[in-house]
């Protein structure tokens, strides 16, 4: 049909490539011819990745045919503008990649449908469209997952300016987003672009332009053709575009006056970009069992790519056979690099392919940036001042490290839900905002992953975000914004992009007087099986201070993903053995500890009991009890939840003989199950057991000590342990 379409057009009288294309608008000839070129290149590339999966050599086939509209978008932004793309974003990848210069878009698009080790974005792991020369973020195709990022980079690239700190793209820049239709639906980018027009009715800057390329259809699920415009035409604080893909002057006007009021006002809009859908959904996807011959052919009459080239040839740039000649040749010029990118190794390794979430040297190496003060002279710790404290809590102490931490690097945003001007739920961050300013310590949406979007985007700019989660059952409302975004971009672009962030999270149970199993929630197992994701679990106030350090250490000198789970029940906690006892005080460490090592607690011969957070002031007890019956026992507190200690493990459970797990998270995915693992796949020759938390929500009230790990049940299971093997030692 292109080509019939094209031969059917008659000429115009022929024009000089510098000359406008119409006479009332600024696209000249010979932008068009480039623009055509872009979209032809996106077009035999989606043709090209088909042929290669019908060979087994190609194993992606998600293209972008119908939609090379988007190549507007890449001529009206700036190449220093960063992009978050749709997977149907080819045209704007080309076109982008060209106008910057000294990359080859069609070679590095080939190399990832081969998924070839010489990828120069994932390095053969995932076919994506990212480039850190050409300002492209990889993304992976997880419905809308990116838009929250997006949101957080636009907030991030204003908060850079305001705080006189530098982003890898202007002061002025504009974000770009692109999603699909179906995408539009998704709570992720409701949530997201509900966030961008909340920050920007409370008169913050959020320069991002999200694009909607509507193809009206999901698969195989059609979406309404009035219902993008139903959805955000009307959304106040976001400006509303819209532009046919089809119709290259058209489209590339109505995008440059949208770029242009984004970049002028800093304020959000949203372009509905309409677009068709060819080829149908993937490589394997046949339109026919759910699209009619009519409704294919219709779409096929609006090809963006025949529709160029007979603009083209009605404006006299060029006769349809020259036109259908550049399209041939660029056809050509792919299959070259077809074959050549069939030709290259791929990943031979799991070591290769694991490379970019490998843990290198476990030191933490020394980052002293220059000091900032204030706004005001006041501390904000409340243990007074930023001089080696007395003995605190574990509250406290935290709130002592991130005053430090906040002092020492201007880089350091501390943020969440509650934790501005009240200071958090549990007086955690009070008198953080006072002390730093809003501009370092402020208070977000009641939505996760708007939270964790801006920690995303605050990463990818430069900033070392700490934001706070606000109870542990709450992260599980965002985990694909641990998961599928932070935990993989470092991966998904070999290292080239990464977004650095301690996570605070109040977690786990033993709250008296308040909970049920939102307040109170003890599951980690969908963390803890995240490539690549740091989990740190403090129970003493020194080790607070020492493990936060460490975290943030990791984040910027190695751009590690860690999360800090925070014991809520040991925040205030003073007390360990009996009351007024101050036991569990402890002066906050003033330097980071080393990353996966654990704490030991005694040097008994009998027993190691291996712990975290809130089993381990339990265990001690227990030690103690243990001890009146002549079993002398050791306490381990892992501290690291992931990667896990194994080293020191393996070296306490030899010197005593026997392992017991008092795991206070659940008995199927809990903490127990990998400490087991380790010790057994290490071939320790010991006697183990494990006691845990029931299998169960936390309930409220009394009805929780029915259920959770206790002092009690440790005492219990480490006699039943020990009573068939007297102590060999000791």
């Amino acid at each position: 049909m292109l080509r019939a379409g094209v031969r059917a057009t008659p000429p115009g009288p022929a024009r000089g490539h510098g000359e406008p294309l119409t006479a009332d608008g600024p696209l000249t000839i010979g932008t068009c011819l480039e623009l055509f070129d872009a979209q032809a290149s996106s077009r035999h590339l989606d043709l090209a990745a088909r042929r290669l999966g019908a060979a087994g050599s190609g194993y992606y086939s998600i293209g972008s045919s119908g939609h090379e509209g988007n190549a507007v978008l890449a001529q009206a932004l700036r190449t220093t503008d960063p992009a978050l793309l749709h997977y149907r974003s080819g045209a704007f990848f080309v076109r982008r990649c060209t106008r910057l210069g000294g990359t080859d878009p069609i070679r590095d698009v080939l190399l990832g449908v081969v998924a070839a080790a010489a990828d120069p974005i994932s390095g053969g792991r995932h076919k994506v469209f990212g480039s850190a020369p050409a300002a492209v973020l990889p993304q992976t195709s997880t419905i809308a997952s990116h838009l929250p990022r997006a949101v957080g980079l636009a907030f991030a690239i204003d908060r850079a300016r305001r705080l006189g700190r530098t982003t890898p793209w202007p002061h002025d820049a504009v974000v770009l987003c692109t999603f699909g239709d179906a995408s539009a639906n998704h709570s992720t980018a409701a949530g997201a672009i509900n966030t961008a027009i909340h920050t920007a009715h409370q008169g913050i800057a959020m320069p991002v332009l999200f694009v909607c390329e509507d193809n009206g259809l999901g698969i195989s699920v059609p979406t309404p053709p009035d219902w993008i415009e139903s959805a955000f035409g009307s959304r106040p604080e976001l400006r509303y575009f819209d532009a046919d893909g089809s119709d290259l002057p058209q489209a590339l006007t109505v995008a440059g006056e949208a770029v242009a009021w984004v970049r002028s006002s800093r304020r959000p809009a949203l372009l509905r970009l309409r677009t068709v859908r060819l080829l149908g959904h993937a490589g394997s996807d046949v339109e026919s069992a759910y699209r009619t011959r009519a409704e294919i052919d219709t779409d096929l009459r609006r090809d963006p790519v025949a529709a160029t080239a007979r603009l083209l040839v009605a404006a006299g740039a060029t006769s349809p056979e020259e036109i259908l000649d550049r399209y041939d040749a660029i056809g050509a010029r792919v299959a070259e690099e077809e074959t050549r990118a069939a030709r290259e190794p791929r990943l031979n390794s799991a070591r290769a392919v694991r490379a970019p979430l490998a843990f290198g040297d476990t030191r933490v190496p020394d980052h002293t940036p220059e000091p900032v003060r204030g706004e005001q002279d006041s501390p904000a710790s409340c243990t007074g001042g930023t001089d080696r404290p007395a003995p605190t809590t574990v509250a406290q102490s935290i709130n002592h490290t991130l005053s430090e931490l906040l002092r020492e690097d201007p880089d350091v945003l501390v943020f969440g839900e509650d934790v501005g001007r009240k200071g958090g739920v549990y007086g955690v961050t009070k008198g953080l905002q006072r002390t730093f300013g809003a501009r370092r310590v402020f208070d977000t949406l009641l939505d996760e992953q708007s939270v964790l979007g801006t920690a995303l985007g605050t990463g990818s700019a430069g900033f070392l975000p700490i934001p706070e989660i606000q109870y542990l059952a709450y992260v599980h409302n965002a985990l694909d914004q641990i998961r599928g975004e932070a935990a993989t971009l470092r991966y998904f672009s070999a290292g080239r992009y990464q977004n650095p962030m301690v996570v605070r999270i109040a977690s786990f149970a033993y709250q008296r007087g308040f909970g049920g199993h939102f307040h109170n929630d003890n599951s980690i197992a969908a963390l803890r099986d995240i490539p690549g994701l740091i989990v740190a679990a403090p129970a003493r106030a020194d080790d607070a201070a020492a493990l936060l350090r460490s975290c943030v250490q990791l984040a910027r000198t190695d751009s590690r993903v860690c999360l800090y789970l925070e014991p809520i029940a040991l925040y205030h906690t003073r007390d360990l053995y009996r009351t007024g006892d101050d036991g569990w005080l402890a002066t906050p460490e003033a330097e980071p500890t080393t990353p996966w090592r654990a704490r030991i607690h005694g040097d008994g011969a009998d027993l190691t009991i291996v712990t975290f957070a809130n089993g381990v002031p339990m265990s001690l007890r227990a030690a103690q009890r243990l001890a009146d019956s002549g079993i002398h026992a050791r306490v381990l507190d892992l501290r690291w939840l992931a990667p896990l200690p194994v080293d020191d493990l393996l070296h306490h459970a030899d010197a005593t003989g026997a392992v017991l797990i008092a795991d206070e998270t659940r008995r199927s995915g809990g903490v127990s199950e990998s400490v087991c693992t380790a010790l057994v796949d290490h071939r320790f020759g010991g006697r183990i057991a494990r006691v845990t938390s029931d299998d169960c929500f936390v309930p409220l009230g009394p009805a929780a000590n029915l259920v959770l790990l206790s002092e009690a049940t440790i005492v219990a299971a480490a006699h039943h342990l020990l009573e068939s093997t007297p102590p060999a030692r000791g």
